[in-house]
């Protein structure tokens, strides 16, 4: 059998095909929240008072964790929409896909894995007794990358003392 110059072209093809097929956005977003809030939309935030990682006491939320998702919002020019609401009320509502992100000083052995996304660490503190607190934010499950790229935002900039 000779070889044909044409499958040399088909082979190049296919190779060029898969290798195209893998420059898609991953890890990726179930329902395209980093692609919403490129466009201008908001990032919808859920927020549970503790202090002093949240507070809800005045006309808009402050605190440690208010001030990192602001700045994670203002880098990528997204607005914030603010709701307010019991831990388990946030998760339900990440869940539902109402929210992208929940914070209230929330730890590592919260027990809202069924309905939110965790993300890594992003400080630990001991409290007293001695005991480690490790800090994590929710994110809405599915939305991988906007998970992935509030990771990288709390390495940078949330390391707490």
């Amino acid at each position: 059998m000779s070889w044909n110059p044409r499958w040399g072209v088909v082979a190049a093809s296919a190779l060029l095909i898969v290798g195209l097929a893998g420059c898609a956005q991953i890890p990726a977003d179930v329902d395209g929240t980093v692609d919403r809030l490129a466009e201008g939309g908001s990032l919808r935030v859920g927020v549970t008072a503790n202090p002093p990682w949240t507070e809800t006491t005045g006309d808009e939320p402050s605190g440690t964790e208010v001030e990192l998702v602001e700045a994670f919002a203002a880098e990528h020019g997204a607005d914030i929409e603010w709701s307010e609401g019991s831990e388990a009320v946030l998760a339900e509502a990440l869940r539902a896909g109402s929210l992208d992100v929940a914070i209230g000083g929330f730890v590592d052995t919260s027990p809202w894995t069924d309905k939110a996304a965790f993300t890594d660490v992003y400080t630990e503190v001991t409290g007293p007794g001695g005991v480690t607190e490790k800090h994590i934010m929710f994110t809405r499950p599915g939305e991988n990358r906007l998970l992935v790229m509030l990771e990288v935002f709390l390495r940078e900039n949330g390391a707490a003392s």
